[in-house]
């Protein structure tokens, strides 16, 4: 949108799966079994959020859990608080809050450095795939880069000293990348979007016909994702 960038790649995680995701988690003992159990009893819970900047820590189930279902978790809560994935599961493991955001990339992460932790957690909600990292590049490269780029990139594990860059791909838990393009970012585009049309409607001080155009811009850009 700001940088004339396209995306031509994105990374595939080590299994070959092309995306991740959003999850809420609870303690294994909790009676919480699901996202209607949570809205339900939310007036006595404590809820960990993801960074706002999180795509799959808070715009996600932001989005799924709790737009979806005309909540706001600021208000519906006991009390909430945020941080960051692996902070949100070990706080669940832990019990220090009653249900949190996270994704199951974290998740894999935490089995392997704690086990014991992992073992405590119990996943009660998962979103729809959300596609995993893109490579972005800047459009005005010669096209000569571009290809001398994109012959590096996908052929990286594949070709060449396969063993040392397979080596490294596995200690990002990463496969092989894969070719990719900006339609990977349109569900994450119409998330952003709702979620700024959602503060726009809550906002009680902005005059009315300031707010309109600016829904009615927003409406605009969702229509054109949608084409």
């Amino acid at each position: 949108d700001r940088s004339d960038g396209s995306v031509f790649a994105q990374t595939t995680a080590a299994d070959g799966t092309d995306g991740y995701y959003s999850l809420l988690v609870v303690n294994k003992e909790s009676p919480l079994k699901s996202v209607d159990d949570v809205l339900k009893n939310a007036a006595g819970l404590r809820f960990s959020n993801g960074d706002p900047n999180s795509t799959s820590g808070f715009l996600v189930p932001g989005y799924y859990v709790f737009a979806k279902n005309n909540a706001d978790p600021k208000k519906i809560f006991k009390n909430v608080v945020a941080a960051n994935h692996e902070s949100n599961a070990l706080a669940v493991a832990n019990r220090q809050v009653d249900v949190a955001t996270c994704n199951n990339e974290a998740i894999s992460r935490l089995e392997i450095a704690h086990p014991e932790k992992a073992a405590q957690i119990r996943e009660i909600w998962r979103s729809p795939l959300i596609p995993s990292d893109p490579l972005v590049w800047r459009n005005s490269l010669p096209e000569s880069t571009k290809k001398k780029i994109a012959d590096f990139i996908f052929g990286y594990g594949v070709k060449g000293d396969v063993a040392h860059a397979k080596a490294i791909l596995e200690k990002l838990q990463w496969g092989p990348f894969k070719p990719s393009t900006n339609a990977q970012l349109v569900p994450l585009r119409q998330l952003e979007l709702f979620r700024e049309k959602s503060k726009l409607e809550a906002n009680a001080e902005m005059p009315a016909a300031e707010k309109a155009e600016r829904i009615k811009k927003i409406d605009e850009a969702l229509d054109k994702l949608s084409l």
